[in-house]
């Protein structure tokens, strides 16, 4: 047995209570066909009460939405992701508006944003990405729900848009937080929840660790955006919700405190970003 191997760790033998979110997920994603039951059960034997799940593609929601009918845990998110904007029409955004009025699971428009660190083919480019971005800001302030931010090589921009449109103090989640303590900065004081994912357990990531105290404890979430970004000691591997137990242990050391109060305070968090029961 290789080292590497021998170091994997059961998350299940680091369980937390039964009262943590993952604010971020995509569970529908082919990488679950085979054993999506078992990854929902063992979310759930490490403390996961409630998974938020993100689906891309308006047309394709239904159908997907149907692998959760036995999953009331988890609640929905839907948006179209800056990559594939080069295709949204007006159609797309009718289409949003409907799911949403038609589904009480989804409880923000996500992940939605801004995304240049692309060109290959087949991916939005940035020019095409502005208008869908500001016209799901626009629908989510429509219809008062709270938002799911991506924002990659294109910060200066996703800050300018949000600020001109009037979504300081709005509820909203910075998704996959990977900067370091200025970005944090800005973001606190915008009011803005910021959500942490496994890269935050890498040793090559210290800036992360770093921004971590800039986060006000009300506005801090923890998250896998699986199954992708799998945490130590399961990095390069398959993410999946269980593995956020590794995620929060990194992040309570960081801040000084013990992994149940963390898990909980995000867990809150969460709960009021997305206006759970």
């Amino acid at each position: 047995m290789s080292k590497k191997h021998a170091e994997r760790i059961d998350p299940q033998t680091v369980s937390l209570p039964l009262y943590g979110i993952d604010s971020h997920a995509h569970l529908n994603s082919r990488a679950f066909t085979t054993d999506r039951e078992e990854v929902l059960a063992r979310a759930r034997a490490c403390g996961l009460a409630r998974i938020a799940n993100v689906f891309l593609n308006p047309e394709t929601f239904p159908e997907e939405a149907r692998l959760f009918d036995d999953h009331p845990e988890v609640f929905f998110l839907l948006g179209v992701h800056p990559d594939d904007t080069a295709t949204f029409t007006p159609r797309t955004l009718e289409t949003i508006r409907r799911h949403v009025l038609d589904n009480p699971r989804i409880r923000a428009i996500g992940e939605i944003g801004l995304d240049f660190s692309r060109s290959e083919p087949g991916t939005a480019h940035p020019s095409q990405q502005l208008a869908p971005f500001i016209a799901q800001l626009h629908l989510a302030r429509e219809l008062d729900m709270p938002i799911a931010i991506h924002c990659r090589d294109a910060v200066e921009t996703t800050i300018t848009i949000l600020e001109k449109e009037g979504f300081s103090g709005y509820p909203l989640v910075w998704h996959c937080f990977g900067a370091d303590k200025a970005l944090a900065e800005r973001l606190a004081a915008h009011d803005w929840y910021v959500s942490f994912p496994g890269t935050v357990t890498f040793k090559n990531n210290p800036q992360s660790r770093e921004a971590l105290p800039c986060i006000p404890d009300n506005r801090l979430l923890v998250e896998t955006d699986c199954p992708y970004l799998s945490p130590m000691p399961w990095r390069g591997t398959r993410n999946e919700p269980a593995y956020t137990v590794f995620t929060i242990r990194t992040m309570a050391q960081c801040l000084g405190v013990e992994p149940e109060v963390l898990w909980k305070r995000c867990g809150d968090n969460a709960r009021r970003l997305y206006r759970l029961d």
